[in-house]
């Protein structure tokens, strides 16, 4: 077992829920009430729901890499590494939808995120 992946995943799921949790707080509540956010397709609201999906698919993405090292952790538990690219196609599907429930799929990373769940699902085999 490797102490370090551990540890760094552990550290990695702590510095993920922190940024989600004080983002919300600290920054996109703030900025969200804000009328200085300049128009994205035309609209401050659209703006501010895609800050907030960007804002929190980072936060999937860290715990996706805490997981990928919570996977290297324990090699000998390890018959294939098959594990490792379900973990990043789960993450990037919920980015996904992250990305389209926000904004309504106006957004076209939903898309993206979607492709890049599917193809790397198909790759596991």
């Amino acid at each position: 077992m490797n102490f370090y992946f551990i540890t760094s995943a552990l550290i990695l799921i702590v510095i993920g829920i922190s940024h989600s949790l004080l983002g919300e707080r600290l920054v996109l509540g703030p900025l969200s009430r804000s009328s200085d956010l300049p128009k994205l397709l035309g609209s401050g609201a659209f703006m501010r729901r895609t800050l907030r999906f960007t804002w929190h698919v980072t936060t999937v993405l860290l715990v996706a890499v805490a997981g990928v090292l919570l996977i290297l952790a324990d090699p000998s538990s390890i018959t294939s590494l098959e594990g490792i690219p379900r973990s990043l196609a789960l993450a990037c599907l919920v980015c996904a939808l992250i990305s389209g429930l926000t904004t309504r799929g106006r957004h076209f990373s939903w898309f993206l995120f979607l492709a890049a769940a599917v193809t790397a699902w198909l790759g596991a085999g």
